[in-house]
């Protein structure tokens, strides 16, 4: 009797470890993969990930493939993560409405899992996507783009459209965008390179560098420094506490636009820039390195013509000298 009932117990034991053998599989990979079919009209991404680092990058046309790679918390006081995670495998938060595929959309009730996407779009493909704490990066699509980080990294590139970035704690990094472009940092350094429409970017606390912009230039940070290297637009800087630096030439109707409550203002422009340079400093020197012509001058102050003042450059700082050069 003890003979049958082992026997049946092992048979029980081997069948359940056939049954479950698929599910220890996937616990032990921990990924999924899902490839949605798409028309050939502009696809659409809408994202929210609670943990973990999202990439979003042009691939084929005709479709979307998400492959996602989930990790457990550890313990809570309601015991181990792992079943969240084995539910978040078993179904994984995606869905799809025509054109419009969602992911992580819903998912309030996952608790300490972090999940890592890597997502393969098609180049015309719009993204609204947003992450609680991980990084995001968007890489060759058409766009618009519109992502977020509350705490981690955002890096957007090759962007036909307007890109729109924000991040709670976390360096922002844009380049190569055929939009305008719209960026906010809390606290973290700011880069955008290489745009063709206007920069309109804002941080509390870090630094703001832009390079090569194509169009209208406006920064503004509580406590950082700024700067601006190619300006061939008008640029408007305004700063509570931070250096400005802008590298570039304001002739031609462009008007710059630089002032800092705490730090220096350097101004870098070709020997033919043409403007009217007004600067004021009330604690500091004003330089100039390039022939100008005085109409008036005091200890803090400087009003001079540079060529036929075709342009305007308005300089103002309260604590920092002012210095004008001459580049290349």
């Amino acid at each position: 009797m003890v003979t049958s009932r082992t026997a049946s117990l092992a048979t029980l034991v081997l069948a359940a470890g056939i049954a479950f053998a698929p599910l220890q599989a996937t616990a032990a990979d921990n990924t999924f993969e899902k490839t949605f079919k798409v028309s050939g009209g502009v696809t659409r991404i809408e994202l929210s990930n609670g943990s973990g680092n999202v990439e979003i990058r042009g691939g084929a046309d005709g479709q979307v493939h998400v492959w996602g790679k989930v990790t457990p918390g550890g313990w809570t006081v309601f015991g181990s993560t792992e079943k969240n995670a084995q539910e978040v495998l078993a179904n994984p938060p995606l869905e799809q409405s025509g054109d419009t595929i969602r992911i992580g959309k819903n998912t309030s009730w996952l608790r300490n899992v972090s999940i890592e996407y890597k997502i393969e779009v098609p180049k015309s493909t719009e993204i609204d996507a947003g992450v609680a704490s991980g990084g995001i990066t968007v890489d060759q699509v058409k766009g618009p783009v519109k992502a977020s980080a509350a705490s981690g990294y955002v890096h957007v590139y090759s962007v036909e459209k307007d890109v729109q970035v924000s991040a709670a704690s976390g360096s922002i990094e844009i380049a190569d965008i055929g939009g305008f472009v719209r960026v906010n940092s809390a606290s973290g350094d700011v880069t955008v390179k290489a745009t063709k429409g206007d920069i309109k970017a804002t941080a509390a606390s870090g630094s703001i560098r832009i390079q090569k912009p194509g169009d209208r230039v406006e920064a503004s940070s509580a406590s950082g420094a700024v700067e601006v290297e190619g300006a061939n637009n008008d640029v408007k800087v305004h700063l509570i506490s931070g250096s400005i630096n802008v590298t570039g030439n304001p002739t031609g109707n462009r008007l710059w636009d630089l002032k800092t409550v705490s730090g220096s203002v350097e101004i870098n422009v070709p020997q033919n820039a043409s403007f009217l340079l007004s600067a004021e400093s009330t604690s500091g020197g004003i330089r100039t390195s390039i022939p100008v012509i005085i109409e008036e001058q005091s200890k803090h102050s400087l009003r001079a013509h540079v060529g036929d003042s075709s342009g305007r450059v308005e300089v103002h700082t309260v604590s920092g000298g002012i210095d004008l050069r001459s580049g290349t």
